[in-house]
């Protein structure tokens, strides 16, 4: 039996574990071939492993920190040349920085955050909004947070990068409305992750959600038939949510 995304190209990033190492699963499991990108090469063969059982196929490998602006814009020529397009992109690659108060954060730590988090968002956009834009249905994936919103004391530098990068999501849905290309961003709530035990180390992570389960719900927003753009969608609460003004 055919999967939903049969003949459809997936990119992956922070595909080496946590949320992004089962959504590529998801993904492959839905009939995509992935490219999954980490910085972790054991993390990403130990996913080809798991993608090779589950479908038979492997999943093509790129090890690169996000950080080399060079390397993303070569990804993108690397898929243009070997498919000629890409269907759906999940950027889900991200850092915490530091909880801190913002005036004692180090600057090469908030550069840091600011630079993984959103720079690197922005230029994987650059780099493969031409191949998305050869998609008969482009799904793009940006995983956000609550903190985006919520804008916590001490979780400064996180909470300015997911914000900027929700904005970076709505402004590029707002420029491809009237084409295909369908841009959604993703609060996954509190997950069992490295991340978030990073964050949070007195926190029992058997309380929280697996990633497996947040994959799973990112999975429909990659379909051909989703038609929402420009939304936020919450994993917690299993539905969009609409951006409007302040009150």
């Amino acid at each position: 039996m055919g999967g939903i995304l049969d003949g459809r190209v997936a990119l992956v990033t922070g595909a080496s574990r946590g949320i992004g190492y089962f959504t590529a699963i998801e993904l492959a499991k839905a009939g995509a071939h992935v490219i999954a990108c980490a910085r972790t090469t054991g993390g990403l063969e130990e996913l080809d492993d798991a993608i090779r059982r589950e479908t038979g196929e492997g999943a093509t490998l790129v090890p690169f920190d996000l950080a080399d602006m060079n390397a993303i814009d070569a990804l993108g020529q690397a898929i243009h040349d070997r498919w000629g397009k890409l269907d759906v992109m999940v950027a889900n690659a991200g850092i915490l920085g530091v909880i801190s108060p913002i005036g004692h954060v180090e600057a090469k730590v908030f550069e840091k955050v600011m630079l993984l988090n959103v720079t690197a968002t922005w230029r994987l956009i650059r780099s493969v909004e031409p191949l998305m834009s050869k998609s008969d249905a482009g799904r793009a994936v940006i995983l956000s947070s609550g903190a985006a919103h919520r804008c916590r004391p001490f979780w400064g530098p996180y909470s300015a990068s997911k914000a900027a990068v929700e904005a970076l999501a709505r402004t590029w849905a707002g420029e491809q409305q009237n084409f295909t290309l369908r841009v959604n961003a993703v609060d996954p709530g509190a997950t069992r992750t490295a991340m978030r035990a990073q964050a949070m180390p007195g926190e029992d992570p058997d309380t929280l959600p697996h990633p497996s389960d947040v994959a799973k719900a990112i999975l429909p927003l990659t379909y051909p038939d989703m038609s929402e753009t420009g939304r936020l969608y919450s994993v917690r609460e299993k539905r969009f949510l609409t951006y409007h003004m302040p009150d």
